[in-house]
């Protein structure tokens, strides 16, 4: 845990520090084996199921390349499409998986090495344009496999949903409010995040009532 973090995070909002007092140790631990390609299937297999559901297709796809962990971009190119409908992979994240396949061999997205070395704008813009990648997939990406400090996914209805039952609104705020407010967390907005995503996980008064 990142005690510099929370400090500064206790100091600059009180409501937050409240979430982390309730909330106890931040447990974010990012996973920096897995490469961005690697990353950007698992996010697209993901994609509108459940997680049971998702591993079991990414399972029998990790079947069709015997002895690997995980295929290369390459070796995407080597099966069909069909084997991978049999996986149980829909025409369009076969799409998705095909381009980022395509995107990894032409350098657009960049080798787990690479990519240690660019700023988290480049990394967003970067990984965009790849087909069914969004700037979600691409926010997750950078706070649980890279480890980046100052991300804030304020799109997403868990972080939105955290900040609303902290603060005491009455209404989901807006991304550009949640954004905005979170310009004091700077340089710590990952771990901020976390703590609204938790947020939501612990009882809380009505709105208009003490949140202490």
């Amino acid at each position: 845990m990142n005690s510099e973090a929370l400090c500064h995070l206790r100091r600059a909002d009180p409501v937050l520090g409240t979430v982390i007092r309730r909330v106890g140790n931040c447990l974010l631990a990012p996973d920096t084996k897995r490469s961005p390609f690697e990353s950007l299937v698992r996010a697209v297999a993901n994609q509108q199921l459940n997680g049971k559901a998702a591993q079991t297709i990414l399972n029998r796809f990790c079947d069709l390349f015997p002895g690997k962990r995980f295929p290369s971009s390459a070796d995407i190119e080597a099966i069909t499409d069909d084997q991978m409908r049999a996986c149980g992979f829909s025409r369009a994240k076969i799409a998705s998986i095909r381009d980022i396949a395509r995107h990894s061999m032409s350098g657009l997205i960049p080798t787990s090495r690479q990519i240690t070395k660019l700023p988290d704008d480049e990394i967003v813009t970067r990984l965009t344009e790849v087909r069914g990648v969004g700037r979600w997939t691409v926010e997750m990406l950078l706070m649980f496999q890279l480890g980046r400090p100052d991300v804030l996914p304020a799109d997403d209805f868990g972080i939105r949903n955290g900040f609303r039952l902290a603060f005491g609104l009455d209404e989901m705020p807006k991304p550009k409010e949640v954004l905005s407010h979170g310009e004091r967390w700077r340089p710590y907005r990952t771990t901020a995040s976390w703590y609204l995503w938790r947020a939501v996980e612990i009882p809380w008064p009505a709105p208009g009532s003490p949140r202490g």
